[in-house]
C-alpha cells in the first residue's frame, strides 16, 4: 500500500489509501502556502487529502446512521436513536450532525484549495497530465456536494477556499438546484478526465467511479421534480448504460454463477475482495500496515449490526470467541420484519442467495468445547425432554497459512472463528451438529423447534403481531432475549480478511455495479416507463443471485417493473452498504404512512421536518447571520 501519511495544515496526506508513494520526502513546511501548492508535491497532497472524509463514513456509525437508519429495513435501541427513530435526540446539538457537517466542507475546503491553485501549479507534462489529477478534487467536491444536499437540503455552496479568501461569517443559502448544477459539473469534469485505470493505486478514483456517482446524482435529482426531471432521468440511463455497454472498457463487470456458488457470493467472497470485478469507488483498507486514517480501526460495519452472542453463553457463543461474527458491543442495528419477510422471501430454501449472503442466520458453538444441553437450557426455550445432555460439538479451529492475513504476514489464526472444524451431520437430521442458534426469516413450528437441538428464534419470536419487534413487556419470559436475536450482517465478514472480533480489513464498496444496473432500471421507468429496458437490467441480477439450476423460480415479467419493485429489489442487493434513507427520499417514502407499514417502531416521523437534518448549533453560533438558515425546522 502506499504510505500516504498525515503533514502539517492543509499539506496533508491521507494515510494509507494507494500502492506506491513518492511523495514520501515532501516536507511542505519549509517553504510559504503559495509556493508549496504550486508545486506538483505540495499540490498534490491537497489531492490525496480530499479522500480522508469519507474515511470517516463508511463502515462507521456516523455514515450508518445518515445513510442506512431511519428507514424502513432497520431499527435499534440504541444507535444512533435520532436518526433510527426521529425522537428528539436529532437536534442542533447532535454530534454525528457536527461530524458531517464539518467533514463534507473539509473535503470540499481541500478541493477548492486545490482546484484554485491547479491553474499556477508547475511539474506537469501537460494540461492533461494536470487534470487528471486535478478530476481527483472535482470528483470529491462532488460526492461531499451530494451528500451536503441530501443530508441538509441548501445550505451553502463553496466554491472558493478559505485558504484563499479567508473565512465568509455571513454565508447564504444556495438552492438545491443549485447544487445540483456544480456536482453535475464537477462530476463530469471529473468523468472526462479521469484515466480508465490508476493501475496499483487502488483506492484511487478512476474514471468508473465518476460515471457510477454522476449516473446516481443524475437519478436522485429527479426527487426534486423540476420541469426537466425526465431529461435527468435520461442523463441517468445513458450514463449508466455507458458503464453497464462498454464494462470491459472500464475493468468492471459482474461475477456470474457456477455450480459451487452464485455471482452474488462470488461478490462478497473474501477472495475477491481487494480487486473485485463489481466495486466501482471503494474505500481501500490498507490490512498489510494499517496506513489508513483511523490506523486499524476497521471492520465496524459488522459490529453495529451483530446480534447479542452473549446471551447464548451456555449454548456456546461468547462474542469474544467469535471473530467470524463479530463483537456486539450493545444492543444493535436489527433487520424489520419487512426487511425480512418481505423484501426477502420466507422460506427454508429460497432460490435467491442474497439474504444468505446478506445475514448470518446459524451460529456455531466457538467455545472451544463441545457443549451439553442441560435442563435449565430446555426448560428456559421449551426444548424437549429427549435433547437433554445432546452434545453440540465444538467449531472452533484454527486456519491454514495462507487464508487470513494479519500485520502484513500470513498466519494461523488462532482468534476463534465459528464453523471451522466438526462441521457435520452425524446424526442426519438435516442440521450441522454444532449449530448453537438459529435465526431464520421463515416460521418454524413449535414443535419442530422444540425437538431441535438449538435455540430457534424465527420471526414469529421476534415480533409481536403487528409487527413490531418484540421488548420485555410484551414478551415477559424471553422477551429480553427475543429482542437481541435476530439475523447479522455478513457481507464485510469475509474470513480472509478477519482481524479480530471487531476488525475486518477488506476494502468497503461505496458504489458497485449492481447498483448501476439498478439505477438504470428506475431511470428507465422515470424517463419514459419503459419497462422492457426496467427489466433488461433487473433480471441479470436476479440470474447471478439465484442458486445454480433454479433461475427459472427468479425470473420476472415485465409489468412487474415499477418503481416500488425496484425500491424492493435495491433492498434486496443493497441491504446494509448506506444507500437506503437516499433511496426513500427519491423515491417520496420517508412518509409516516409508508412507515407505519414497513417499520412500526419508528414512532416519531414528521414529513414537516426530518427529510433534511437539523443544521449543527456550532455552525449557526459562528456565523453573523444564523437567522439565514433557522435550524432547517428543527
Amino acid at each position: 500500500m502506499k504510505n500516504i501519511f498525515r503533514k502539517t495544515l492543509a499539506v496533508v496526506l491521507c494515510a494509507g489509501m494507494f500502492t506506491g508513494c513518492s511523495l514520501d520526502e515532501w516536507n511542505p513546511s519549509t517553504v510559504d502556502v503559495e509556493t508549496a501548492y504550486a508545486e506538483r508535491p505540495g499540490f498534490e497532497s491537497l489531492i490525496n487529502y480530499c479522500y480522508d472524509g469519507y474515511y470517516y463514513l463508511y463502515g462507521k456509525i456516523d455514515g450508518i446512521g445518515a445513510m442506512e437508519l431511519g428507514t424502513d429495513l432497520w431499527i435499534s435501541e440504541s444507535f444512533e436513536s435520532g436518526f433510527t427513530q426521529y425522537n428528539s435526540n436529532m437536534n442542533t446539538q447532535l454530534g454525528t450532525l457536527k461530524t458531517l457537517w464539518e467533514g463534507f466542507y473539509s473535503t470540499i475546503n481541500y478541493a477548492n484549495t486545490a482546484i484554485y491553485y491547479a491553474s499556477s501549479v508547475t511539474g506537469y507534462a501537460s494540461q492533461d497530465e494536470l487534470y487528471a489529477k486535478l478530476a481527483e478534487a472535482y470528483f470529491f467536491r462532488g460526492w461531499a456536494n451530494w451528500h451536503l444536499v441530501e443530508q441538509f437540503g441548501g445550505v451553502v455552496l463553496n466554491t472558493t477556499s478559505s485558504a484563499v479568501t479567508g473565512i465568509n461569517n455571513s454565508p447564504v443559502r444556495s438552492s438545491e438546484s443549485d447544487f445540483y448544477d456544480l456536482i453535475i459539473s464537477d462530476l463530469n469534469f471529473a468523468k472526462d478526465h479521469l484515466p480508465y485505470s490508476q493501475g496499483d493505486d487502488r483506492g484511487r478514483v478512476s474514471k468508473k467511479a465518476a460515471l457510477a456517482m454522476l449516473a446516481k446524482v443524475y437519478l436522485q435529482r429527479t426527487r426534486l421534480k423540476e420541469a426537466n426531471a425526465e431529461e435527468y432521468a435520461r442523463l441517468a440511463l445513458q450514463t449508466a448504460e455507458e458503464l453497464i455497454n462498454n464494462a470491459s472498457k472500464y475493468n468492471c463487470a459482474l461475477y456470474t454463477s457456477d455450480a459451487d456458488k452464485s455471482g452474488y457470493a462470488k461478490l462478497w467472497d473474501g477472495e475477491n475482495n481487494k480487486n473485485n470485478t463489481e466495486f466501482l469507488f471503494i474505500e481501500a483498507i490498507d490490512h498489510e500496515g494499517d496506513k489508513n486514517p483511523e490506523g486499524n480501526n476497521r471492520g465496524r460495519t459488522r459490529q453495529y449490526y451483530e446480534m447479542r452472542l452473549q446471551n447464548y453463553i451456555a449454548w456456546g457463543l461468547a462474542e469474544k470467541n467469535c471473530a467470524w461474527y463479530g463483537r456486539s458491543n450493545s444492543i444493535g442495528i436489527k433487520p424489520t420484519k419487512y426487511l425480512l419477510t418481505t423484501v426477502f422471501e420466507p422460506v427454508r430454501d429460497p432460490a435467491d442467495t442474497r439474504f444468505a449472503n446478506t445475514f448470518f442466520t446459524e451460529y456455531y458453538n466457538s467455545s472451544w468445547a463441545d457443549k451439553k444441553i442441560s435442563q435449565s437450557m430446555i426448560d428456559q426455550f421449551g426444548k424437549d425432554a429427549s435433547l437433554l445432555q445432546h452434545v453440540i460439538k465444538n467449531t472452533a479451529g484454527t486456519y491454514k497459512p495462507g487464508e487470513v492475513y494479519y500485520g502484513g504476514r500470513t498466519v494461523f489464526y488462532q482468534n476463534n472463528s465459528s464453523g471451522n472444524c466438526n462441521m457435520v451431520d452425524e446424526n442426519g437430521d438435516g442440521w450441522l451438529d454444532g449449530i448453537s442458534v438459529l435465526t431464520p426469516n421463515y416460521t418454524m413450528s413449535a414443535a419442530e423447534k422444540a425437538m431441535l437441538p438449538f435455540v430457534c428464534v424465527d420471526p414469529s419470536d421476534m415480533f409481536t403481531a403487528d409487527g413490531k419487534w418484540v421488548t420485555e413487556t410484551t414478551d415477559p419470559v424471553l422477551g429480553s432475549i427475543y429482542k437481541n436475536t435476530y439475523p447479522s450482517m455478513n457481507k464485510f465478514s469475509s474470513i480472509k480478511w478477519i482481524k479480530d472480533n471487531q476488525k475486518w480489513e477488506g476494502d468497503v464498496p461505496v458504489i458497485r455495479l449492481g447498483e448501476i444496473y439498478l439505477v438504470a432500471a428506475e431511470a428507465a421507468l422515470r424517463a419514459s416507463n419503459d419497462q422492457a429496458k426496467a427489466l433488461k437490467y433487473v433480471q441479470p441480477l436476479r440470474d447471478r443471485a439465484a442458486v445454480t439450476g433454479r433461475q427459472a423460480e427468479m425470473k420476472v415479467n415485465q409489468v412487474d417493473m415499477t418503481i416500488d419493485f425496484i425500491l424492493q429489489e435495491r433492498a434486496r442487493e443493497l441491504a446494509g452498504e448506506q444507500v437506503r434513507w437516499y433511496d426513500l427520499k427519491r423515491c417520496g417514502k420517508l412518509t409516516k404512512s409508508f412507515f407505519a407499514a414497513t417499520n412500526p417502531d419508528i414512532l416519531f416521523f414528521d414529513e414537516a421536518k426530518h427529510i433534511v437534518r437539523p443544521i449543527p448549533q456550532s455552525f449557526l453560533d459562528a456565523i453573523a447571520n444564523p437567522n439565514e438558515f433557522g435550524t432547517n425546522g428543527y
